[in-house]
């Protein structure tokens, strides 16, 4: 392929990639803001931005499998096109319930998106380029979370809390063009013959996902009449799920992809390492606000401090794994991660720089671990499953995501009493415990990124 031809292609799966974490981040900003205009209560609210969440990570399985079947190009133009529709949908809605409807449809079509996008980008680089085209693209998701924050403030603010959906119209309809003109036909995956949907396996799939996400959400206030039905529907659809895959004949997660050493560590890797990162993302911003006194803006910041550092990183980080291989990049990215959570551990009523080059710390972790990482995992991946792949990477990132949330606020749930009974600010003594384990998930992924094949394989 053409250089210029396959930066383009990159420059198109960017373009889309970004609106997925600035919509996200913006929305959780003006998550107060939107709750307040609709006279809503919280507990409706926060379906905002769960329900979002939770049909992405539901669908991506479904969708990397079409992707190999239909093509990644139909898919991802189909989900960008989508997804600019369905923000404009968010921006019209009259009440919080057609919001919440219409932010399941923008999850809907995000998904698409997210599903396919490793694959596009490594269906067009060769594979001693892989890791430094991961890395780049890396720079879109950074980018988002660096601006969302201090976007969604600004546009909330002077323009009205709908345009943080309008502004996805212009952005996507100018990745739309670009990806229609630039993404090659059919980019279907290599090696197949006449492909079917297992429906069964995508249906069982979505419910176990769904029921597992939503159950970790709202584990903590559901009753114990309703968690036993919700386990048993989690265990029935995984348990159908898992023998629908091994028995019929074109199933949609080939479970032998599971055999492949790199490809199952460096998955396993991803979640871990999203657990950490999203245990740090969720709690400072309470720390900054309860115990520091900062103001919204003052805490966008502060959090900034990551995305930026990953900004710079992960481009060298992805080029160098070309060269020396995944294994000690992914590793020390992690390990790095998980000195940042100790020494966030560590920290008092402090100062603003004292947070952010913690957090910084973590964001050149980050840098290091995900671009190789991500390669590890697509260059493990046999070609004619590559959207197969991506979509389990992106599950993985999106489950990692919801478990981190989770496991950040129940230690806080169940230390703070503990510490509520002898110390001066049992808030922060929990926070620090819930650093605490975040560095341990990250510190686990550290040593799972040492498990590769000893020669490393070349999609």
């Amino acid at each position: 392929m053409a250089r210029e031809k396959k930066w383009l292609i990159l420059a198109a799966v960017m373009l889309g990639g970004i609106m997925g974490p600035i919509d996200a981040s913006v929305v959780n900003v003006v998550l107060p803001t939107i709750t307040d205009f609709f006279h809503a209560e919280l507990s409706t609210a926060q379906w905002i931005p769960m329900v979002y969440l939770l049909m992405i990570s539901s669908l991506l399985l479904t969708y990397g499998r079409l992707g190999d079947i239909l093509g990644y190009r139909t898919i991802y133009l189909s989900g960008l096109a989508g997804f600019v529709f369905s923000s404009a949908l968010c921006g019209f809605s009259r009440n919080i319930e057609m919001l919440i409807i219409c932010r399941a449809l923008q999850g809907i079509t995000a998904g698409m998106m997210m599903a396919v996008s490793y694959a596009i980008v490594v269906a067009a680089f060769p594979a001693y380029e892989r890791g430094k085209a991961l890395g780049v693209n890396a720079t879109s998701i950074a980018v988002g979370l660096a601006i969302g924050p201090t976007l969604g403030g600004f546009v909330a603010t002077y323009l009205g809390w709908r345009f943080i959906f309008y502004i996805n119209i212009p952005i996507g309809i100018a990745g739309l063009l670009l990806a229609a003109r630039v993404l090659p036909g059919p980019l279907i995956a290599e090696g197949r013959g006449k492909q079917r949907i297992d429906v069964v396996g995508a249906g069982t799939a979505f419910i176990a996902l769904f029921s597992f996400l939503f159950a970790v959400n709202r584990w903590q206030t559901m009753e114990m009449h309703t968690r036993m039905p919700l386990l048993v529907v989690i265990i029935a659809a995984l348990s159908l799920f898992l023998y629908t895959e091994r028995h019929v004949l074109q199933p949609m997660v080939d479970l032998s992809l599971f055999k492949i050493k790199t490809f199952s560590f460096a998955n396993l890797s991803s979640m871990l390492n999203f657990m950490s990162q999203y245990v740090l993302v969720f709690l400072t911003p309470f720390y900054l606000q309860r115990i520091l006194q900062y103001t919204p803006d003052q805490i966008g910041l502060v959090m900034v401090a990551s995305p930026l550092v990953i900004l710079i990183v992960a481009p060298f980080s992805g080029a160098l794994s070309d060269r020396i291989g995944t294994r000690v990049l992914s590793a020390s990215g992690a390990g790095i991660c998980a000195l940042a959570l100790f020494l966030m551990a560590q920290i008092g009523v402090t100062h603003a720089l004292d947070v952010a080059w913690r957090i910084a710390l973590f964001g050149l972790g980050t840098g290091l671990f995900q671009s190789p990482n991500n390669s590890a995992v697509m260059g493990s991946t046999p070609k004619q499953y590559l959207g197969v792949g991506s979509g389990i990477l992106a599950t993985m990132r999106n489950v990692g995501m919801v478990l981190g949330i989770a496991a950040g606020g129940a230690v806080i749930a169940y230390r703070l009493p503990f510490y509520a009974l002898y110390a001066d600010n049992a808030f922060l003594c929990a926070l620090h415990d819930a650093y605490i384990a975040g560095a341990l998930f990250t510190g686990i992924a550290a040593f799972t990124s040492l498990i590769r094949y000893k020669k490393e394989i070349s999609a």
